[in-house]
């Protein structure tokens, strides 16, 4: 059978709707799918014993690895320990935590496992299979991205006595412009517009923006506020 995979929420559509007497042809439309991938999908499923409803407890990663786990262990397929990229992808969400630690983390358990170029390849793929929740369309230089990035640093404002105060670092991405101005903050980003200068070190200006990559017509915050 092929290797090739749909994203798990996709699997899992395809199982409610055939259990709900759904014909393939109509599955394949609703899904999105060749009705090849929903007969070959139903397949694997019959194959794993998995029906509807799964159990709620069963995540996608999960699931995934009982749809392919022989695939993995035919010729010319990934005969490797394979990492838990849902649980990766959860680590990533968490501050200073990069693909390079997570890789040498496995590779210490794993001494035979993937190389890292591999490793962030295969992780690439499973990212990508990851339900979207939302897509937004963006023209080159129309609008720039800001916001504080990181850990405060520390800035001296007294180089006599060598006074230090914690500063935050803005930085501003704008598309197709090659450019991305960043410099010390003083204070948080504020509700409206863009960060206006204040005390020493503070944010960029629109002006400063207009000087460094052009004047966008908007500033869109990359994190929004709660309210």
């Amino acid at each position: 059978m092929p290797a090739e995979r749909i994203a798990m929420r996709q699997v899992r559509d395809v199982l409610r709707l055939n259990a709900a007497g759904v014909s393939g042809n109509e599955i394949a439309r609703r899904v999105g799918v060749a009705p090849s991938t929903v007969r070959l999908t139903l397949k694997r499923l019959a194959a794993a014993g998995l029906g509807w409803p799964l159990p709620a407890e069963m995540t996608d990663a999960v699931l995934e690895a009982q749809l392919f786990t022989a695939v993995g262990t035919k010729q010319g397929h990934r005969r490797r320990d394979e990492p838990d990229w849902a649980a990766i992808h959860r680590e990533l969400k968490r501050k200073h935590v990069t693909l390079q630690i997570l890789w040498d983390e496995y590779i210490e358990r794993h001494p035979d496992g993937y190389h890292y170029s591999r490793f962030c390849e295969l992780y690439g793929g499973w990212a990508s299979r990851v339900s979207v929740t939302m897509r937004q369309a963006h023209a080159g230089g129309d609008k720039l991205f800001v916001d504080y990035a990181g850990d405060t640093v520390p800035v001296i404002i007294d180089r006599l006595t060598g006074k230090t105060r914690r500063a935050q670092i803005f930085v501003a991405v704008m598309g197709a412009s090659n450019f991305t101005p960043a410099s010390a903050g003083a204070g948080s980003m504020p509700r409206r517009a863009g960060p206006s200068h204040s005390a020493i070190g503070s944010a960029p200006t629109q002006e400063h923006s207009r000087r460094s990559v052009g004047f966008p017509t908007c500033w869109c915050r990359t994190t929004p506020r709660s309210r």
